[in-house]
């Protein structure tokens, strides 16, 4: 019988396991893509092409979720993904043109995409049907510190092994990491709380759902500023991340120094693992969540302008690790500002469409910066992702003026009858 710590088991593990296996090449994924003779450019290019592979299937993968079940978009995510990485050190190895790059980051997007939302929305509605009533800030919380530790693990592991083995080495692991978890979801991983709707015509089920997501999603003004918000703040976050590994290399004076590369990914770990037992406790510290993620974004915006700034090696490291906790602190926040709004049926549709708006903006983002880093250095690239970031703000305060119940209460569940606020 599921309980509602079994269900936190299962969630911490999935997670545990998504990390790691992602966490692996973090560390090392932009000095992979130049090793393979792509210019900044190109490679943020190439990031590019993996954040609009996840615009693109967004929406239809979170219907895939919300029709035939978060676990069934589980498993093909696991599949879709562990092929396409492998496919990524093919094409590392045969030194393969820029198109071929393009396609197959398309293709690791779809992986993503059948992930985003769907686990989430897996989580929430479990929880929900089997009587959890504790602050959920706390589950996303602890999933926040299982994937700091994760994501340590791999990021240290992977920038040691490429260093020993070879840069394609921590991709061919991250492919059969993934396919264990195949495995494991096949046996732990059930809908629960959910009934996916397979009666009628799939496209006619699937029509449905996208209106009725619109109509409790984007029209809902609480939900459509935050979703505005991730368009400005996702593709700077996503650069800023990448960006740090070439960075760090150059103000250390070591281009080979592959593990300093990884010390990005680790310190950023570190950080999430602290700012997710942090998160519950900031939040009390404010009235409203919105309160919480307007402060955090803005002082996420002046330590992204002062690595831009102060260009010391030291000084950098420790600016990374404060960017890192102020975003670890505020997603579990977020998430559960969010998953307060929307209605459990439209619930993988509508995260992964919030999951779209972030993809969207890596899309115009990443090859912004990355030809601004081309042209005039990583340093100023930081400064203009700090005043993308700054965009987001207003968004955040109009989200804010709609006194959502979800923004001072906790909601574990939203009625599907209740009119947009």
């Amino acid at each position: 019988m599921p309980t509602p710590r079994s269900i936190q088991r299962t969630y911490l593990l999935l997670l545990l396991g998504n990390t790691l296996s992602a966490s692996l090449i973090w560390g090392i994924n932009t000095i992979f893509l130049l090793d393979a003779g792509l210019s900044n450019f190109q490679a943020f290019a190439a990031n590019a092409f993996f954040t609009a592979g996840m615009v693109l299937f967004e929406v239809p993968t979170g219907i895939v979720a919300d029709t035939a079940g978060r676990r069934t978009s589980y498993l093909l995510g696991t599949l879709t993904l562990s092929a396409s990485t492998l496919l990524y050190v093919l094409l590392w190895q045969i030194e393969a043109p820029f198109w071929q790059w393009a396609v197959v980051s398309i293709l690791i997007g779809l992986g993503f995409t059948f992930f985003s939302g769907a686990v989430e929305a897996w989580l929430v509605d479990a929880l929900t049907a089997t009587g959890y009533t504790g602050e959920m800030e706390t589950v996303f919380g602890r999933g926040q510190v299982v994937a700091g530790v994760a994501m340590l693990t791999g990021s240290v592991a992977g920038g040691f092994i490429a260093q020993q083995a070879g840069l394609g080495v921590p991709f061919v692991l991250r492919g059969l990491i993934l396919l264990v978890m195949f495995v494991v979801a096949s046996r732990l991983m059930h809908d629960i709380g959910f009934t996916p709707d397979k009666s009628g015509r799939p496209l006619a089920q699937m029509r449905r759902i996208v209106f009725a997501s619109v109509d409790y999603g984007w029209r809902v003004p609480a939900v459509k500023w935050l979703m505005v918000e991730a368009f400005f703040t996702g593709g700077v976050g996503i650069y800023g991340f990448y960006a740090l590994q070439p960075y760090l290399l150059e103000l250390y004076g070591d281009p080979n120094a592959y593990q300093i590369a990884g010390l990005v990914a680790a310190i950023v770990a570190g950080a999430q693992i602290i700012g997710g037992v942090a998160a519950p406790r900031i939040r009390r510290l404010f009235h409203r969540r919105t309160s919480a993620i307007i402060a955090t974004t803005a002082l996420g915006v002046v330590t992204l302008g002062l690595i831009g700034i102060i260009e010391n090696f030291v000084a950098v490291i420790v600016l990374i690790a404060v960017w890192g906790l102020l975003f670890a602190a505020s997603m579990p926040i977020r998430q559960t500002y969010l998953n307060g709004l929307i209605p459990s049926q439209q619930r993988a549709t509508i995260l992964s469409f919030d999951s779209l708006m972030e993809s969207t903006g890596g899309v115009w983002a990443q090859p912004v910066l990355g030809r601004a880093a081309d042209v005039w250095g990583y340093a100023p690239s930081y400064l203009l992702g700090a005043g993308i970031s700054a965009l987001a703000l207003p968004f955040l305060f109009l989200s804010r003026r709609q006194n959502a119940p979800a923004d001072t209460v906790e909601v574990a569940e939203v009625e599907t009858d209740r009119q947009p606020v």
